[in-house]
């Protein structure tokens, strides 16, 4: 975390950053238990956690093309209370309320979220000029996100326990608004301005080989992480243990976490296309080895929390390289898009997961987790050409 302190004004920005995107990561699960409580059904709740995912999806790279247009802060705010005010809609519903307003107010809410953490990245390169600082702060800005899958969806269904789904709803919608609000007042957002390209590439970020190539990466790497949330729930079931499935994938962010502060500490992660194989290689190994630890809760927690210690660097791998290969003016969209091809992979990999542990148990889903990281890391050694390498600065 060294290279936040060399940047005035860095860390209060990424900690107000941090903070409003934790009620992003208590959206999903907090729809779903507020829609199984006012329709009573576990279908029809799935079904509007889908919408939510969908349009989130969708929304991101939409409103980072505007941010890259119109600067961030009436795009964040503006998302920031259309989203607030379909959150608190929904959790005013009765019970009994209709699937499709539920489903259309869902997908409303997906649309507006704001970008916070693409335009948190976007900004990093304006606070920190030192080439070697910049790799670190996006291995911490990818460790500190941990916090929020770590704290966000307990608190979530915390606060829908000891109050009610829809109050948990309404307090991340405060907390939503209040956050975003704050991050877009910081000096740094304010100030930012969009680089003004001669003219627009055809495809917007995707107009590059280097893009299309670390958007696949992320896709491949989102059906690992989908693969592996169903895979230790399963896990979890088969050894009686059900209850010690959240504590197991606390388990696995709080490796990311170490893993990313590593990587800071380091420098960051992957320099080049070559590199990033390499780093996606370890993330692949790592999961694979989940397969062998299945028949033990212990086990699994250690594997868990070793494999864990590779997400973080591939993120900061990943995010590095955005800044020089997306095409000038599209900096925000290109950071949304990775997200959403995250959000995509990991909804193939649930899919495909729930099909696999159901005919083959845990083991045979951490197999198809394994598999969906080294296909990524086949895919980023296979495109390494697309992606320049890093020039490292000579020594004084």
């Amino acid at each position: 975390m060294l290279s936040l302190a060399a940047a005035p004004g860095a860390r209060r920005l990424f900690a107000v950053s941090i903070v409003a995107r934790v009620p992003v990561a208590t959206l999903s699960i907090g729809l779903l238990v507020h829609a199984r409580h006012v329709t009573g059904s576990f279908a029809a709740a799935g079904l509007v956690a889908g919408a939510f995912a969908v349009a989130l999806g969708a929304g991101g790279p939409l409103l980072g093309a505007i941010a890259d247009r119109r600067g961030q802060t009436a795009v964040l705010v503006a998302g920031a209370l259309a989203a607030g005010a379909a959150l608190g809609a929904v959790a005013a519903l009765p019970a009994g309320a209709p699937l499709a307003l539920l489903v259309a107010l869902a997908a409303a809410v997906g649309l507006a979220t704001p970008p916070v953490g693409a335009c948190t990245r976007t900004l990093i390169p304006a606070l920190i000029a030192d080439p070697e600082a910049l790799r670190a702060a996006y291995a911490a800005e990818s460790a500190a996100v941990e916090l929020t899958w770590i704290a966000g969806p307990p608190l979530v269904l915390l606060a829908g326990a000891t109050w009610s789904t829809g109050a948990a709803l309404a307090g991340a919608a405060a907390v939503l608004v209040a956050g975003t609000v704050a991050f877009a007042a910081q000096p740094a957002s304010r100030a930012w301005r969009p680089e003004r390209a001669a003219e627009r590439p055809c495809g917007g970020s995707l107009g590059t080989a280097a893009m299309r190539t670390l958007v696949l990466v992320f896709v491949l790497a989102g059906v690992l992480f989908g693969a592996v949330e169903i895979a230790v729930t399963a896990a979890a079931e088969a050894l009686g243990a059900t209850a010690a499935a959240g504590p197991l994938l606390g388990i696995w962010g709080a490796g990311s976490l170490a893993g990313g502060l590593v990587a800071a500490r380091a420098g960051g992660g992957a320099r080049s296309g070559a590199g990033l194989a390499l780093v996606l290689a370890a993330l692949a190994a790592g999961h694979l080895a989940l397969a062998g630890a299945a028949g033990s809760v212990l086990a699994l927690a250690a594997v868990l929390a070793l494999a864990g210690t590779t997400i973080a660097p591939t993120y900061a791998s990943v995010f590095a390289m955005v800044d020089r290969v997306a095409p000038a003016g599209t900096a925000t969209e290109a950071f949304a898009w990775l997200n959403t091809a995250v959000a995509i992979g990991a909804a193939a990999g649930a899919a495909s997961a729930g099909a696999v542990a159901q005919a083959g148990g845990a083991s045979a889903t951490f197999v198809l987790a394994g598999v969906a990281g080294a296909a990524a890391a086949l895919l980023a050694a296979v495109r390494a050409s697309t992606i320049a390498p890093v020039a490292v600065p000579a020594a004084a």
